[in-house]
This record gives structure tokens, C-alpha cells and sequence, in this order.
């Protein structure tokens, strides 16, 4: 058998391939792991400015939605429901402008939700820990879990209206700088995996 021919060799060869593909790569990984995480970082340190993004953010997004509903109603012609995806679509393009032409108010109303929801959460997550017990060890790390979920929601609400001004700035900055530091270590990890595999 050819040396061209052998299975072994063709799997080395796309294999040396691949890792050269993920070494480059991993660059670009590190890279955006960086950006997210200086990002998060200022945004830490600036909580108005991330909470009046995460608000646009989100009033643009409602925009865009109602766009492509309204856009999805014309293209319902005929089917009986035409009127409800228009007005679905000129619902969420309202809301939009709402939020985008006051976002004062909608980082106050989006708070009072996020407090409520993870009351809310915290309390589900209890009650299935409490249902689980007898089939896991760990089901005391969900019901810490729900109660840490529903205390946070707790001081959210009771620090509302205040808390508006920067709790939504204070989840962008955490989001972003755990995730950049979660690629970052994703792309650390390919490049010595590259290496290590390649010598």
C-alpha cells in the first residue's frame, strides 16, 4: 500500500491540518476574549453608561422584531392571520420607540421585571430541589442556588426604583467580562492543546 494511500497518513495529514487551523484561530479567540473582557471592565466602571446601552440595545431589538413581524404579516396575505402578525409587529415597533425615547423609564420597568423574574426563578429552583432530594446529593447546591437567585431578586425590588440606574449596567459588565475570560481561556487551552498535539 502507497504511502498516499494509507488511511493512517491521511488521517495524520487532515488532522496536522486541523490543528494548524485551530492554532490560527486561536489567536483571533484570544483576541475577542480580550476585547470582551476590557469591555466588561469598563463597563463596570461606568454602570449608567452600560445600563443606557443595554436599554437601547433592547428598544432596538424590539424595533427590529416588529419590523420582521409586520414584514411576516404581509406575507401571511390570505391566511386569516395577516391582521394579528401586523399588529403583533406594530406592537413590538411601539414598544421600541417607547423604550428608545425614554429610557429612563424603560430601565426602571425592565429592573422591577428582572427583580420579579428572579424571585420568581429562586422559588421554582427551591421547590424542584426540594422534589429532587431523594434521586440526588446535589440537590442542596440547587436549593442554595434557587435561594441565592431569590435573594438577589429580593434586594433588586427593594432597592427599586434606585437600583434601575445601574443593575442593568452591573449584568452587561459581568456578562462581558466572564465571557471574555471564559474565551480567552478557550483559546489559552487550543493553543497549548496545538502545540502539545503537533510535537
Amino acid at each position: 500500500m502507497s504511502e498516499e494511500n494509507n488511511p493512517l497518513e491521511v488521517l495524520r495529514d487532515r488532522t496536522l491540518k486541523g490543528l494548524e487551523t485551530l492554532r490560527g484561530a486561536s489567536g483571533w479567540v484570544i483576541g475577542v476574549g480580550c476585547a470582551l473582557a476590557v469591555l466588561g471592565v469598563a463597563a463596570l466602571f461606568s454602570l449608567g453608561v452600560a445600563t443606557a446601552a443595554t436599554v437601547t440595545l433592547v428598544g432596538v431589538a424590539m424595533l427590529l422584531a416588529g419590523v420582521v413581524e409586520v414584514v411576516h404579516g404581509f406575507r401571511q396575505r390570505g391566511t386569516g392571520r395577516m391582521a394579528l402578525w401586523i399588529l403583533l409587529g406594530a406592537l413590538y415597533i411601539a414598544c421600541g420607540i417607547l423604550v428608545l425615547r425614554n429610557p429612563v423609564l424603560a430601565a426602571g420597568v425592565l429592573t422591577l421585571m428582572l427583580g420579579a423574574a428572579l424571585i420568581a426563578s429562586g422559588v421554582v429552583r427551591v421547590v424542584i430541589s426540594l422534589q429532587v432530594r431523594q434521586v440526588t446529593k446535589a440537590w442542596g447546591w440547587l436549593a442554595a442556588s434557587g435561594v441565592a437567585t431569590g435573594v438577589l431578586g429580593g434586594i433588586i425590588l427593594l432597592r427599586w426604583p434606585a437600583s434601575s440606574q445601574t443593575t442593568l449596567g452591573l449584568l452587561l459588565g459581568l456578562d462581558l467580562l466572564f465571557a471574555g475570560l471564559g474565551w480567552l481561556l478557550v483559546g489559552l487551552a487550543l493553543r497549548r492543546l496545538t502545540a502539545r498535539v503537533a510535537n
